[in-house]
C-alpha cells in the first residue's frame, strides 16, 4: 500500500466533499469542515485526478441526480475490527430506507452471540464513518425515527434522506 494520501474535491448539491484515496481505493469521504474531518488532510496531501475518484463522483453524480447507484466504488477502510462490523451493516441499509442505532446493535449482538451491545457505541462507530454517503450512515435513526447526530450536520442528512425518497 502507498503511505500518500491523495485527494480530490467534489462539488455537491448540499455542499463540498473532499474525497481520499491510497491509489487504488477510495478510504475517506467527508463534507467539507465536518465534524471528525481530519484537520491535516489537505496539508499532508497531494490532489490527483485517479480512476478511483473519476469512479467515486460518477457515484456521487448518479447519486445526487436522485437516483440509486448500481456500483460501489472500491474502498478500503483503516478502521477498528468493531466499527468495520458496524460499517458492514450500514451498506446493507436499502436506498431510500432507515435503520435505528438500537436495530444495528441488536444485530450486531446476534452476531456476536451476546445478550447485549450498546446502541451508544454503534453511536459513536457511526458518527466516525469516514467515507460517508457511500457507507450511509445518514440512513441510521433515533429510536423514534428522529434525525439524531450526523457528522455532516443534520441538515445535510435530512436533504440526503430527502433525495432518497423522491
Amino acid at each position: 500500500m502507498n503511505d500518500l494520501t491523495y485527494i480530490y474535491h467534489y462539488t455537491s448539491p448540499i455542499g463540498g466533499i473532499t474525497l481520499a484515496s491510497d491509489g487504488e481505493s477510495l478510504t475517506g469521504l467527508w463534507f467539507e469542515g465536518q465534524k471528525y474531518y481530519p484537520q491535516n488532510l489537505v496539508a499532508e496531501s497531494s490532489e490527483v485526478k485517479l480512476p478511483i475518484f473519476t469512479q467515486t463522483c460518477n457515484w456521487l453524480d448518479i447519486y445526487f441526480s436522485g437516483k440509486e447507484p448500481s456500483f460501489t466504488p472500491p474502498i478500503s477502510l483503516h478502521t477498528t475490527p468493531f466499527r468495520k462490523v458496524v460499517y458492514d451493516i450500514l451498506l446493507t441499509i436499502p436506498y431510500g430506507q432507515t435503520m435505528t442505532y438500537g436495530e444495528i446493535a441488536n444485530i450486531i449482538a446476534n452476531q456476536q452471540g451476546a445478550e447485549h451491545m450498546s446502541a451508544q457505541a454503534v453511536g459513536s462507530a457511526v458518527g466516525h464513518n469516514p467515507v460517508s454517503i457511500i457507507i450511509p450512515c445518514h440512513r441510521v435513526v433515533g429510536a423514534d425515527g428522529s434525525l439524531t447526530g450526523y457528522a455532516g450536520g443534520i441538515d445535510k442528512k435530512a436533504a440526503m434522506l430527502k433525495l432518497e425518497n423522491n
